[in-house]
């Protein structure tokens, strides 16, 4: 699906368009008090929700890929064994999704996006990142969100490897935005001087997704 292409309708995009049309789940509550973890209007589960477009395709390691484009230095095409060369890390956050669960202390293991942002070389002129998937979904982020501290292109939850209803062998994790901006089976991640809408942005969603501040919906 390129990013021009209209988004298909499935029974998941017309409940979560009118989801946006209704601003559901909205409570009002802006900003994060330093004695609360929990985003206003996100309940706790202690297990990991799957949701996807419908499609949960099997990648073969002997032709994952992922290509770094746009506007850096040094452009990249990395095969499974160059990803797994470069710098491994491990992080801790919580995580958020904007159906209102939010999951705590997840650890994963994989690329930090700071190495990766060190190794292309990304030009003054870049502002954002566009993400797409194997599945053809896409989603968008401002640059300093992309190279937060501890977002990462994780490779392993808990000790194991990413399974593929999660988005193995590797997605994106940014745990302070909403989880649909952590794009799973990412392929490409172009560097841009414009901001674009990905998949679910065309489909009322926010531009960014901050979870503190409610920005579920493109009007909020």
């Amino acid at each position: 699906m390129d990013n021009d292409e209209p988004v298909p309708e499935t029974k998941l995009t017309s409940t979560k368009r009118r989801w946006a049309a209704d601003g559901k789940f909205l409570t009002g509550r802006r900003g994060r008090p330093e004695s609360e973890r929990l985003p206003p209007g996100q309940h706790l589960v202690k297990d990991w929700p799957v949701l996807d477009l419908g499609q949960q395709p099997h990648i073969a390691m002997e032709t994952w890929r992922l290509d770094v484009t746009g506007a850096v230095e040094r452009p990249l095409s990395l095969d499974w064994k160059a990803f797994q060369a470069l710098p491994q890390t491990e992080s801790l956050s919580d995580i958020h999704c904007v159906t209102t669960w939010s999951r705590y202390d997840n650890r994963w293991q994989g690329v930090a996006t700071r190495d990766l942002l060190d190794l292309v070389k990304v030009k003054p002129e870049a502002e954002y990142v566009m993400l797409s998937s194997v599945d053809g979904y896409t989603t968008n982020l401002p640059l300093a969100d992309f190279a937060a501290e501890d977002a990462i292109l994780a490779t392993a939850w808990e000790g194991a490897p990413i399974t593929r209803p999660h988005g193995g062998p590797m997605r994106l994790i940014v745990p302070h935005l909403y989880l649909w901006k952590s794009a799973k089976w990412l392929t490409r991640i172009d560097f841009r001087s414009r901001d674009t809408a990905g998949f679910w942005e065309k489909n009322g969603y926010h531009m960014r997704g901050d979870p503190w501040r409610e920005e579920r919906y493109s009007g909020d």
